[in-house]
């Protein structure tokens, strides 16, 4: 009721940011008179709370040290044990926080068996200066899960259990691919003023594989009673935050030219990475597309995107040595792998789907007709 009182905010932005565990008094309003909107929640910088480790904060707490303003050395600037050791002035204090067995002293009951110590055992007739050698301590830290990393854990955990999926992994010859690519650079920048990537071209092909393959462009209802086959492509597109996965939908693709796709792709992409994306942008995908290539992932098989009935996992491309015409070449080879649903897709059927694709990236000026 307090929060209600002094944030100025619409219904709409209550319930968004009610699901999202959002403090509206953190969110800055871009209404009238600072009125906050659904789309001020969702742009919201997730990256502007300070993030403190248990440890870390309990020692900032019992010694009155002011955290705000501290850059911390743990992921995403998470301010750790050492950082606020740092703060201390008083070398005796220090001295004492730093010694190994500081955390059995700190820490709550709860997580004491997270911390082991082995010491010598000293005879009783041992003289007093013998020395006690104490192994390092071994802490732990335990963070509940954010809501994004429970949405994902729920999600996944029932795709992997309930759906019996099968693999296919394919190799493709990425020459004339990567030959088309350079030709098409100048135009698409000079049209687009984006820069063309591979991950674009095979979008695209994917595109126009999944219209004559309606099976994989399918999807099956909860009661596992009915396959609805869409004569449309939303493609999905797997993007990795460090807070956890999102996939952004281009919804249309199908009707998209090979310029219009790569706008549409770095348009979602680029607000997915600034937290702009709005929900209703997030589902409704008939096949998703997980790109690992640009990391350098030789090889890795997606779970897949209920509902969607596939998802194409993209590795990188790789100089291979290979055999053209009885003569051993090195050619730059791409894995893909194609994880399906068992209980729409048979293997002749993705079999099919990843033959007519390699065809279609391997002669890539087919894409343009």
């Amino acid at each position: 009721m307090e929060e209600r009182q002094l944030v100025r905010a619409t219904p709409a932005a209550r319930l968004l940011a009610k699901r999202m565990n959002v403090t509206l008094t953190n969110v800055t309003g871009t209404g009238y008179k600072g009125r906050v909107h659904k789309e001020d929640v969702t742009g919201w910088n997730f990256q502007g709370k300070i993030h403190v480790s248990p440890l870390a904060r309990r020692i900032a707490e019992e010694h009155h040290i002011d955290l705000k303003g501290v850059r911390g050395t743990g992921h995403n600037d998470k301010i750790m044990k050492d950082d606020v050791l740092l703060l201390i002035s008083d070398p005796v204090l220090k001295a004492r926080l730093t010694r190994n067995d500081f955390a059995e002293a700190t820490a709550a009951p709860k997580i004491l068996s997270g911390i082991s110590k082995q010491l010598q055992v000293i005879p009783a007739d041992s003289k007093p200066d013998v020395s006690v050698k104490v192994e390092a301590a071994v802490s732990t830290e335990t963070e509940p899960l954010s809501m994004m990393r429970k949405v994902i854990a729920k999600r996944m955990s029932e795709s992997y259990f309930s759906i019996p999926s099968f693999i296919q992994t394919w190799e493709i010859d990425m020459a004339e691919l990567l030959e088309l690519r350079k030709k098409l650079m100048d135009p698409i920048k000079e049209k687009t003023d984006k820069k063309l990537t591979v991950t674009d071209l095979i979008s695209f092909a994917v595109v126009k594989t999944l219209m004559k393959h309606k099976y994989i462009n399918a999807s099956l209802n909860n009661e596992v009673t009915e396959i609805t086959f869409h004569n449309y492509v939303n493609l999905g597109m797997a993007v990795g935050l460090d807070e956890g996965l999102l996939v952004p939908v281009v919804k249309n693709a199908d009707k998209m030219l090979l310029s219009e796709l790569v706008v549409a792709l770095k348009d979602v992409t680029e607000r997915t990475f600034s937290k702009k994306l709005l929900p209703d942008e997030q589902t409704g995908s008939t096949f998703t597309i997980s790109n690992l290539g640009m990391y350098g992932v030789e090889h890795f098989t997606a779970i897949i995107n209920q509902p969607n009935a596939a998802i194409l996992s993209v590795s990188s491309t790789k100089d291979t040595l290979v055999v053209r015409n009885g003569e051993a070449v090195i050619r730059p080879v791409m894995k893909v792998s194609l994880t399906s649903d068992h209980r729409i897709i048979d293997g002749l059927t993705a079999a099919k789907f990843m033959t007519d694709l390699k065809q279609l990236l391997e002669n890539p000026l087919t894409l343009l007709i």
